[in-house]
């Protein structure tokens, strides 16, 4: 008798799933908490910015990370695992907008 493999049902990319998605945001939050609280300048930075509008928000943090390289450099560390996982598994930003990642 000859068996034959069938492709799953799932083309996702390795690591794409549900689970893998929620394990890196949930690393990434982890991460992101803890450098917050080991840096409350940073911390009530961005703190000052809730309430405020979508378009002064992202201007004045825009100004903020261009007047703090050292700053950018460390939060775009801890953003990589999830940027690297939205290019990878072709999640569109407007999933990362809307919370999903």
């Amino acid at each position: 008798m000859l068996l034959g493999t069938s492709a799953t049902a799932s083309a996702e990319p390795p690591n794409c799933t549900t689970a893998d998605v929620t394990a890196v945001m949930g690393g990434v939050s982890t991460e992101m908490s803890d450098y917050l609280f080991a840096h409350p300048d940073v911390n009530a930075f961005f703190s000052g910015l809730q309430g405020q509008g979508k378009k002064t928000t992202a201007d004045k943090t825009k100004a903020y990370l261009n007047d703090n390289p050292q700053v950018r450099a460390e939060l775009d560390a801890i953003r990589a695992p999830a940027l690297d996982l939205r290019n990878r598994c072709n999640i569109p930003l407007e999933a990362e907008i809307s919370g999903v990642i």
